[in-house]
């Protein structure tokens, strides 16, 4: 994502936070991947994979932009909701610049007037991107820019899966960091260690390849990662809700989690570049998503009781 600005080193260096804001399954996770250029946030057809904030890095001689892909913006009706819209709150909050992605596709995820009202409301500047604008007609894509632009914030058509736009994005946001050095280390791609991508890898995999309401019932937690070995050794539980969850993870003769085992394997050794023995196990933790204690447990930040209205939730 290099620009012209690379070249004229007279120009300060820019770091910053930069929030992908929308609603669930716009393609924000698709977009950090295509902007870092490694899979990071993981990507399914299913509506809210993402359940924490991940920070991936895209740094130049001009620039380092930290992209935070967070959970899409939903009213929560359960605890695991709950600690997903506080996850999305605080990525709005630390941003310094928000780009609120919108599905061409499905005009209803443009900002609706609350929505724009509390956009309007943070410090930090707001960009509108147009995502898959390469899936409808430029007739279409004209209204719908006009439609965005009406709510007062600069909007760009990109296409996260081509990379469409993306360029022109990156060039309007950069001048609207501060001025400051590197954050992180320049040869890095994200903030969080490779265990938690090793977890979310599998949780990906699972959602792939299981059905119904499995995966939504299904969270990862990385029990042991030793990298002193080769190959690097990983061993991931996958926590299901209920007995009878445990069985479909497990599949028939143990044919689904070692299909997910594989996938997911390959996924991890894709990320860390070399060679990864990959050990699953599936544990029941009764009703996880809905008991605070468990969540907290799983290391999911939750708002104080009563706080986001999630007690009114039952």
């Amino acid at each position: 994502m290099g620009t012209e600005r690379e070249n004229d080193r007279s120009e300060p260096y820019r770091c910053g936070y930069v929030a992908l804001a929308g609603q669930p399954n716009v393609g924000k996770s698709t977009l950090l991947n295509t902007l870092v250029g490694t899979h990071l946030s993981i990507v399914t057809p299913k509506a809210q994979t993402t359940r924490e904030r991940i920070a991936g890095l895209v740094t130049t001689e001009a620039y380092q932009v930290l992209f935070i892909d967070a959970p899409g913006l939903i009213e929560p009706r359960y605890a695991l909701q709950e600690a997903m819209r506080l996850a999305a709150a605080a990525s709005l909050e630390e941003a310094d610049v928000i780009t609120y992605v919108v599905d061409a596709t499905r005009p209803r995820t443009l900002p609706d007037k609350e929505t724009v009202k509390a956009l309007t409301s943070l410090p930090a500047p707001v960009l509108i991107a147009i995502n898959k604008s390469d899936l409808i007609e430029s007739a279409e894509q004209a209204t719908l820019i006009a439609q965005a632009e009406a709510s007062g914030f600069p909007t760009h058509a990109v296409s996260a899966v081509s990379g469409s736009g993306l360029d022109r994005l990156v060039q309007r946001l950069v001048p609207l960091l501060p001025e400051s050095p590197p954050l992180f280390p320049t040869d890095e791609t994200a903030t969080q260690p490779v265990r938690f991508f090793a977890q979310e890898f599998v949780r990906e995999t699972c959602m792939e390849l299981l059905r119904e309401e499995v995966p939504y019932a299904i969270t990862c937690q990385v029990d042991e990662f030793r990298e002193d070995g080769d190959p690097i050794y990983v061993r991931v539980i996958i926590y299901v809700e209920r007995e009878s969850q445990k069985g479909i993870v497990i599949g028939k003769g143990g044919s689904s989690i070692k299909q997910i085992g594989r996938l997911s394997r390959l996924k991890i050794e894709d990320l860390v570049g070399g060679k990864v023995y990959l050990e699953l196990h599936v544990k029941v933790m009764q009703d996880w998503r809905r008991k605070r204690a468990r969540l907290e447990q799983l290391g999911f930040r939750l708002p104080p009781p009563n706080a986001s209205g999630g007690q009114r939730a039952g």
